[in-house]
C-alpha cells in the first residue's frame, strides 16, 4: 500500500529501510523522503517503521 503519495513509497519500502538499519523517522525521510513534503504521511509510516524495528530489536538482543 502507498504510504506517502508524494514521493511514492509504499509500506514495503518502509519495511526495507527497517531491514537495512533504519531506526527512526528522521532516517526514513534522508533515506527515501517520504514524510519531507506534505506531511501527512508520517504519523502511519512511524507507525509503520515502529512495528518493523521493534522484532528486529528483540533478534540483535537475543544473539
Amino acid at each position: 500500500m502507498y504510504v506517502c503519495l508524494c514521493h511514492g513509497i509504499t509500506d514495503s519500502e518502509i519495511r526495507d529501510a527497517a531491514d537495512s538499519g533504519c531506526a527512526g523517522m528522521s532516517e526514513l525521510m534522508m533515506r527515501t523522503g517520504c514524510g519531507s513534503s506534505c506531511g501527512s504521511c508520517i504519523e502511519t509510516a512511524t507507525g509503520i517503521l515502529s512495528e518493523a524495528v521493534a522484532p528486529l530489536s528483540v533478534v540483535n538482543e537475543a544473539a
